[in-house]
């Protein structure tokens, strides 16, 4: 939360001509209402599944869509497994920057009043998933989002260079 995986989306989106999928926007869509009040309502353990199937179902778009996902989707092993053929890149920064641009997204749930303390232990659950499925890891807070999706293209311009899968992984 607050690394700012919408706006590098939708920039890499229109970089690359493919539509954009957001999770938030997704889960939205489906439940008709936000992280924070399926957080609120259901709890975190629920606001996750859905989190996880919003990004399965996203993955079986055949417009091969650039997708922000929650960061809790790295926590499911069958997320993690339908991840495999994907390009994934993980925005990570300091729990500190993030927490403060989270101040200003009412539709993410606030797990606990310190965000900085609940980033940092999100952060230290989800590192192992994200070591795992993670093709490219960049920091959001030591770089603007075009930076961020500058460094992207060339990653997957490298891979087309080299014989890599750009399209996939």
């Amino acid at each position: 939360m607050g690394a700012g995986k919408s706006t590098v989306a939708r920039l890499l989106a229109a970089a690359l001509d493919r539509p954009m999928r957001d999770s938030d926007a997704d889960l939205e869509a489906r439940y008709g209402t936000t992280a924070a009040v399926i957080a609120a309502d259901l709890g975190p353990d629920e606001l996750h599944a859905r989190e996880a199937l919003v990004l399965r179902d996203a993955l079986t778009d055949d417009r091969s869509p650039v997708i922000a996902a929650a960061a809790s989707t790295v926590e499911d092993p069958e997320t993690r497994k339908a991840l495999a053929p994907a390009f994934v890149v993980f925005l990570d920064g300091p729990p500190e920057v993030l927490a403060e641009r989270m101040k200003s997204s009412p539709h993410r749930p606030h797990f606990k009043p310190d965000l900085v303390r609940m980033l940092t232990e999100q952060r230290d659950l989800r590192l192992p998933g994200f070591q795992e499925v993670a093709d490219l890891t960049l920091d959001p807070a030591a770089h603007t989002p075009e930076e961020l999706t500058n460094a992207v293209l060339a990653h997957l311009d490298g891979a087309r260079v080299s014989g890599g899968a750009p399209e996939g992984r």
